[in-house]
């Protein structure tokens, strides 16, 4: 994976997007910044968080990524494998449906997922300095140019959805206390209920991860 390091920049999605439109693409590429002005969060909004947080987006081919993983889950998938790489750090961080962060009941990051063709866009932002009241940070201290380089070696190991899943479908308890967002309305997840494609049903309605 080939990572650029950007001190300051509008948005790591927005410039690796910009990258790619002008550069194309011929390998995996990651941009990082210690801070991003105008970050994109999910349903349009932003995610600007302090200098010395973790900004990162990154672009993969489809075929870099395990055969059996459903492409409307992918953002679940990135996710996970980073919530994995710090929880072995000891890390309480845990994943509510389908892409943020959370440590405890504050959500500290999140995950935003765009696809052309057949290339993968994902972007993640991750407190490790404080905020504000409303957003938690990460529990642990991180090197960030370690935490990037377990991320993408674990990437590179294309482990199955399969796996993954397993382990989400445990923790996707968690998220029942809380609500998500679909058609612009909070929704409950008390009685949602995860499917194995990601999705989850929720009155009467099948719901894709829309980030």
């Amino acid at each position: 994976m080939k990572i650029i390091r950007l001190d300051e920049v509008d948005s790591t999605h927005t410039y690796l997007k910009k990258y790619i439109s002008l550069n194309g693409f011929s390998e995996p590429l990651c941009i990082v910044s210690d801070f991003q002005t105008n970050g994109i969060g999910s349903r349009g909004n932003s995610w600007t968080g302090r200098k010395g947080n973790l900004f990162f987006s990154f672009v993969l081919n489809i075929k870099d990524l395990p055969k059996d993983l459903p492409l409307q889950s992918i953002s679940i998938y990135v996710s996970y494998i980073l919530k994995n790489i710090l929880k072995n750090l000891k890390s309480k961080v845990w994943i509510k449906w389908p892409n943020d962060f959370y440590i405890e009941n504050k959500k500290i990051g999140g995950t935003i997922t765009t696809m052309s063709k057949d290339i993968i866009y994902c972007g993640i932002g991750l407190n490790l300095l404080e905020v504000d009241e409303e957003f938690g940070k990460l529990d642990i201290k991180v090197d960030i140019n370690s935490i990037l380089k377990d991320y993408f070696s674990e990437i590179e190991k294309k482990i199955l959805w399969k796996q993954i899943f397993s382990d989400f479908k445990i923790e996707f308890q968690l998220s029942k206390k809380f609500q998500t967002t679909i058609d612009n309305q909070k929704v409950s997840l008390e009685n949602a209920i995860l499917n194995e494609d990601g999705s989850i049903q929720v009155n009467n309605k099948k719901v894709f991860s829309l980030r």
